[in-house]
């Protein structure tokens, strides 16, 4: 899949950004050798390959340290939002961002 230089404007619109013509090529550049590098990826047969949550368990066992998913922490809320431009009723009051 390789992106042309609209392809690129539209994404850096999109991204609220602006590009210079020379910024749009070398992006375009980039963004197609990163697309590259997907497909040869994609390329590869991983039929019976167990995907790793670390890559140390490629190479030894590893236990994973779980823990009991418990609050231990109550009633700071005050502390916390005490830094805060805006609060009201315990909540953040943040700006309106999208019209």
């Amino acid at each position: 899949m390789a992106l042309t230089p609209q392809d690129v404007g539209r994404i850096a619109h999109l991204a609220r950004l602006a590009l210079s013509e020379d910024e749009q090529a070398r992006m375009l550049e980039q963004l197609n050798g990163f697309f590259a590098i997907v497909e040869q990826m994609r390329a590869v047969d991983t039929t019976g390959v167990e995907p790793l949550y670390t890559p140390l368990s490629a190479v030894q066992d590893v236990a994973l340290r779980l823990r009991e998913d418990v609050v231990s922490e109550t009633g700071q809320r005050e502390a916390l939002q005490r830094s805060a431009p805006a609060v009201e009723d315990g909540l953040f009051l943040v700006p309106k961002v999208i019209e």
